[in-house]
């Protein structure tokens, strides 16, 4: 699975076969394939496991994050380093890969209940940073702050401008202290 899950990652849904899977882990077809019955398996599977991995990444990151009454720049710039990352200007593989994804489930819908639960566990990271710097969490909001960010990042991967993270920043310093007032 781990080697299924980096090769998704470094090279999206066409590097992921049952070969380069095979390649990659050192072990004969064969395993692969008596493991995982198709294609679509392999890669459900695949998807899996790196959600999984991002969902730990974030939970260990935000254990770790002092509880204190934070301002809007600075309750962004944690959220955008959160959901974003916080490689400074760079577009990185598993930013790329965590939007290939999402795209992958309009032709996979097999996909989307895997999605569905990543993008809650993302959206609960988010509840959980907003509770540890003194702002009001209303669940049904929360959803829009995590979609604003998607949409930001979205419209950064196809444009000139700043990036991601500068792009990301820029939507959610408008809206902070409307979606996350202070408590």
């Amino acid at each position: 699975m781990s080697a299924a899950a980096d090769l998704l990652r470094e090279g999206g849904f066409d590097a992921v076969r049952h070969r380069a899977v095979a390649r990659r882990a050192g072990l004969p077809l064969a395993s692969t394939t008596y493991y995982f019955s198709s294609l679509e398996d392999l890669i459900a599977n695949a998807v899996e496991h790196v959600g999984t991995r991002e969902s730990e990444e974030l939970r260990d990151r935000v254990a770790v994050l002092a509880r204190r009454r934070r301002g809007a720049e600075s309750t962004v710039d944690v959220l955008v380093d959160l959901l974003v990352g916080d490689s400074p200007e760079q577009v990185t593989e598993p930013l790329i890969s965590r939007y290939e994804r999402y795209l992958a489930c309009a032709r996979q819908p097999g996909l989307r209940g895997i999605e569905r639960r990543l993008l809650q566990e993302r959206t609960d990271a988010v509840v959980e940073v907003l509770g540890r710097s003194g702002r009001s969490v209303h669940a049904e909001l929360l959803t829009a702050l995590v979609c604003a960010v998607d949409g930001a990042v979205v419209a950064a991967l196809v444009g000139d401008g700043d990036g991601p993270r500068a792009t990301a920043r820029a939507t959610l310093i408008d809206v902070i202290d409307v979606l996350a007032p202070y408590d």
